[in-house]
């Protein structure tokens, strides 16, 4: 059963290291130091934890005896913890960047002309097509610009450039197949189909919905 005691002790385990070069000749120093460095983390990580069973865990476990749970009950308890250490948590900074980004499209999506496609991209035609559409797979010819929403230009061409479909963001792989050749439309793209939570680099920030002008010059299937 040393690996269950493992998986507490390990979060301390460098605090072990340097109590064993400097107290290895004292038990009561060494076990003491154990138990405040492991206290203290688990203070910080498990505030509601409960002393008295953490104890009785511990000395059975490292006196051999019978544990009170069965392996697999011990195994599961502590993946389900770890799973909650590692999930992400909501910070004040996300909530109010994804309260920002449903304002925002909240407003876009009340402008005239707006229609709403898959996904929640909204789609205002600013010139009708008539040309083939591309495949899901297969390329675009564009004349684009992308904005954010504040109006800042982040990205443009000015000459036509081929892209694959697979390779762009979720947004444009949404969109562009319904786009016949000819048109140009104003999408706003939601963050979940666009850069996410963690934006790109110092240009587009976490949880930023995108605004592109596209006019489709070519496609193939």
């Amino acid at each position: 059963m040393s690996r269950h005691l493992f998986l507490f002790l390990c979060m301390v385990c460098s605090t072990v290291q340097a109590v064993e070069k400097t107290s290895a000749n004292d038990a009561h120093d060494l076990a003491y130091s154990l138990g405040a460095s492991l206290g203290e983390r688990l203070r910080q990580d498990v505030p509601d934890l409960q002393i008295k069973a953490l104890v009785e865990g511990l000395q059975q476990a490292y006196l051999g005896k019978p544990l009170a749970l069965e392996d697999e009950r011990i195994e599961q308890i502590l993946a389900e913890h770890q799973a909650q250490l590692n999930a992400p948590s909501t910070t004040p900074q996300i909530e109010a960047a994804l309260k920002t980004e449903q304002k925002f499209l909240n407003e876009e999506k009340n402008r005239p002309g707006v229609q709403q496609l898959a996904d929640g991209i909204l789609l205002t035609e600013i010139k009708p097509g008539h040309g083939a559409k591309a495949g899901p797979h297969g390329k675009v010819q564009v004349l684009y610009t992308g904005r954010l929403p504040d109006g800042t230009v982040f990205d443009s061409n000015r000459q036509a450039q081929w892209f694959n479909l697979d390779s762009v963001i979720d947004g444009w792989r949404t969109a562009l197949p319904q786009m016949p050749v000819g048109a140009k439309w104003r999408l706003v793209i939601p963050s979940s189909l666009a850069y996410g939570a963690e934006g790109a680099g110092d240009v587009i920030p976490p949880f930023t919905p995108l605004v592109f002008e596209i006019e489709l010059l070519g496609a193939t299937i």
